[in-house]
């Protein structure tokens, strides 16, 4: 996997007045940390970053951060994207957390699963393809690190499964889930409920509920009727 050029501002000043500053510019705030060396307190150009994630949507990246300090580069690192954050309500990003890493060591990131092909239980019998797993966690060199996992789910008939043992990962390339775990299954297609024979399940109730209030009005008056009679009986 190549790395992608991604120039990274020095922030000599940290805060949240700062912070909200630093987005007033569209710039995103960051952080970059791990390896021996103590965090760096960056920025990032929001359209460049953006730009970038959209072109590699669902992709691990390795960026080459360039770290620029009064409009001229310092150093460089080589990082993935370990978290960002996003306001709840736009989406928009907020902070980016960059993990320094070493090309000749190996890490442990989350890969995408894609699905590739028409199950047969679906297409022919009406099932229903369900992911339980939409990413493999793998341990590998960052030169390794696969664009995403395909399976092919063409011959899947109903009640069949794909575990984790069932994928051919690229060479290098390790996963850290149980074997016997389910990335993909096919399930039979739901029963609809058929209503009791000439009417409707609610009209049946409605009927019911009809009859079960006329016979309590029934059994009411007659309840009433028997002291009266009664009464009637004692003046005679």
């Amino acid at each position: 996997m190549e790395q992608i050029d991604l120039d990274v501002h020095l922030r000599s000043q940290i805060g949240t007045r700062n912070v909200k500053s630093v987005r007033r510019t569209d710039f995103v705030p960051g952080i970059v940390y791990g390896g021996k060396m103590e965090p760096t307190v960056v920025k990032v150009e929001r359209r460049t970053y953006e730009g970038i994630r959209r072109a590699h949507h669902g992709e691990n990246i390795i960026f080459r951060l360039n770290v620029l300090e009064g409009g001229k580069k310092t150093r460089d690192y080589s990082a993935i994207v370990k978290e960002e954050q996003h306001d709840p309500v736009s989406d928009k990003i907020l902070h980016i957390d960059f993990n320094r890493i070493s090309l000749t060591e190996k890490i442990t990131v989350k890969v995408g699963i894609v699905a590739k092909g028409d199950a047969i239980g679906v297409r022919r019998d009406g099932g229903s393809l369900e992911h339980v797993l939409w990413e493999l966690d793998v341990v590998c060199l960052p030169t390794q690190i696969p664009q995403h996992i395909e399976i092919d789910v063409s011959n899947l008939a109903i009640g069949d499964n794909i575990h984790v043992k069932d994928v051919k990962l690229p060479e290098g390339v390790i996963s850290k889930h149980e074997p016997e775990a389910i990335i993909l299954t096919v399930v039979p297609p739901m029963k609809a409920e058929v209503p009791a024979e000439g009417a409707p399940a609610a009209e049946v109730e409605v009927i019911k509920e009809k009859k079960e209030a006329a016979g309590e009005k029934k059994e009411g008056a007659a309840a009433e009727k028997k002291p009266a009679e009664e009464a009637k009986k004692d003046k005679k």
